[in-house]
């Protein structure tokens, strides 16, 4: 099986219960015999002296179960505000301290799949892999024409365990949804088929390279990413070869910090790359844990897995845009129908007694407490919604939101006191003013714009936020925004903010003063002057003309001669 396919799998394993009950059993032996161990440290007081104890049992106990018990360790090693360190330590092991296999399994697999001995395929090869994770290890190998390459070998007969874990989380999601509250319960076997697709993805090691080189052309022009190059002539479905990567774990905070590399930097190209990957290019790392992304010495970050990766189509971009635009703008209402089209609340679910619900729970997400703002505080600030309302996660949208925990937790590991909105405020200020495509334009209107009328304290909060960050010019977003002005396409901008400075034929010097300020301090008048003649220099005299019609009557300045 190429595709994950759960009816056939359910076909499959319905008749061979007998397989279906010993993993059953299995599972629930070892998760029982671990939950009975906790109640029985804290019965008998015992629960700090035996800390270490519970957080070794659990990490074995996930690795006995296998690559999907593994995947779930994983995804909690990247949340230190959530798990306590002892067991945080011992979960980290999952990233790549796996037990390995036999690698003269692993060398067979090489030569069947790639057809040549190993001796033919590679110069040299360690004997034993420098790195085992859930789904295959890694071996460190030279071509014989001279590259440095990790040669990525499967584990062997993977499919079967995958298949049945997954038959078995299906079923237990159906049988445990209708049980919890409201509608926390509803879609849980879609979201178990979603997390189904991309293990079956993730396995197919030809799928991977392909998502690897999206990736990398993805971020081409970015100095501060580095993609590894695939060698396909030494590639198949279980075997991956691709360039060696010399570099740290991101978590190794102490290693990277003696080698000079300064790893707030490498916080700030990890989230800033994160926000592109999900609102610019729609293609995003669903697994970016510590065993997946390195910090190099030169200051690049770079990731070494592609297996786990989802899509985003342009019309999800857009709504997800404009449900940031709602919470900035605290439009509840408008939120609350921007859910629906998200696919958080159905068609026919009543909005209205919902409003003042998320004005009570997200009212202050950004107001004083902005600083404070992280993603735990979305998704707990939520769950208290998704008790009382029917609220539900779309299966699209489980991936997107273990992406965006994981790289904060991953954040919050390297700096306890990382604030993800110092870095993810600017993004999003210069993303909205730059405007590099209509999609963006518009929300910027939306943002400014409220009932009809210009809102002057958005626009200059929106420049604070993105003056804040140093590499931040805004000349480029100036004569962007001139360009635009002048384009059929801002017609009504133009209009607007036209209104918005005349009343009855009459400038507001207050207005004007206020707009000079907001570009005053930074900037000479000279820049001002050449970004404006950048953007006029585009346009025909006739050009021109043709958007006079446009502005307001009555201002002699506009008045056609």
């Amino acid at each position: 099986m190429r595709r994950y396919d759960p009816q056939a799998i359910a076909s499959y394993y319905r008749s061979r219960p007998w397989k279906v009950l010993w993993r059953a059993i299995t599972v629930i032996w070892y998760l029982s015999s671990f939950i009975l161990g906790l109640k029985w440290d804290e019965w008998t007081n015992q629960g700090e002296k035996q800390r270490q104890k519970r957080a070794t049992q659990l990490q074995n106990i996930l690795t006995n179960l296998g690559p999907t018990f593994i995947k779930v360790g994983q995804a909690l090693s990247t949340r230190p505000d959530l798990i306590r360190k002892d067991f945080l330590d011992e979960l980290i092991k999952l990233q790549d301290q796996l037990p390995s296999f036999d690698s003269a399994i692993a060398y067979r697999i090489i030569e069947r799949e790639l057809d040549k001995t190993v001796e033919e395929l590679f110069a040299q090869i360690t004997p034993q892999p420098v790195a085992a994770a859930s789904l295959g290890q890694v071996y460190q190998a030279y071509l014989h024409s001279g590259e440095k390459v990790a040669v990525k070998v499967q584990r062997p007969n993977l499919k079967p365990v995958l298949t049945l874990d997954l038959f078995l989380m299906r079923w237990g999601a159906k049988a445990v949804g209708p049980w919890l509250p409201l509608n926390l319960g509803h879609d849980l076997g879609l979201i178990v088929d979603e997390f189904g697709t991309k293990l079956f993805e993730e396995v197919d090691y030809l799928n991977e390279g392909r998502n690897a080189e999206k990736f990398a052309t993805n971020f081409s022009g970015n100095p501060t990413v580095k993609v590894p190059s695939i060698f396909w002539r030494y590639s198949s479905n279980t075997v991956l070869t691709l360039e060696w990567i010399e570099g740290y774990k991101l978590n190794d905070i102490q290693t990277m910090q003696a080698a000079g590399i300064d790893t707030h930097a490498l916080i700030e190209v990890g989230v800033t790359t994160g926000l592109q990957q999900l609102l610019e290019f729609g293609f995003f790392h669903a697994d970016p844990h510590p065993g997946n992304l390195f910090g190099m010495a030169d200051g690049r970050m770079a990731y070494i897995d592609f297996g786990m990766m989802d899509q985003l189509d342009e019309a999800t971009k857009e709504n997800l845009v404009e449900a940031i635009v709602h919470l900035i703008n605290k439009d509840y209402v408008e939120l609350a129908e921007q859910f629906v089209k998200l696919g958080f609340l159905t068609p026919e679910t009543d909005i209205w007694p919902i409003v003042p619900a998320l004005e009570a729970v997200l009212g202050d997400i950004l107001g004083q407490s902005v600083r404070d703002f992280n993603f735990k505080t979305i998704t707990d600030r939520f769950s208290e919604l998704m008790y009382e309302y029917p609220f539900r996660v779309p299966a699209k949208f489980a991936l997107i939101i273990r992406s965006l925990v994981t790289q904060e937790g991953l954040a919050l590991t390297m700096d306890p006191n990382f604030k993800i909105v110092d870095v993810a405020y600017p993004y999003v200020a210069r993303r909205l003013l730059a405007g590099e495509s209509p999609q963006l334009r518009r929300r910027l209107i939306d943002v400014l714009f409220k009932d009809g009328k210009f809102q002057w304290s958005r626009l200059e909060n929106l420049i604070a936020i993105a003056r804040s960050d140093t590499n931040f010019d805004i000349i480029p977003t100036a004569e962007l925004g001139l360009r635009y002005l002048l384009s059929e396409e801002g017609a009504f901008l133009r209009r607007q903010i036209l209104l918005a400075l005349v009343e009855d034929d009459k400038l507001h010097t207050e207005e004007v003063r206020r707009l000079w300020n907001l570009i005053k301090e930074d900037i000479h008048p000279n820049r001002i002057f050449d970004a404006a003649w950048g953007a006029l220099a585009d346009f025909s005299r006739e050009g021109a003309a043709a958007l006079l019609p446009s502005m307001p009557t009555g201002i002699p300045f506009f008045e056609e001669k």
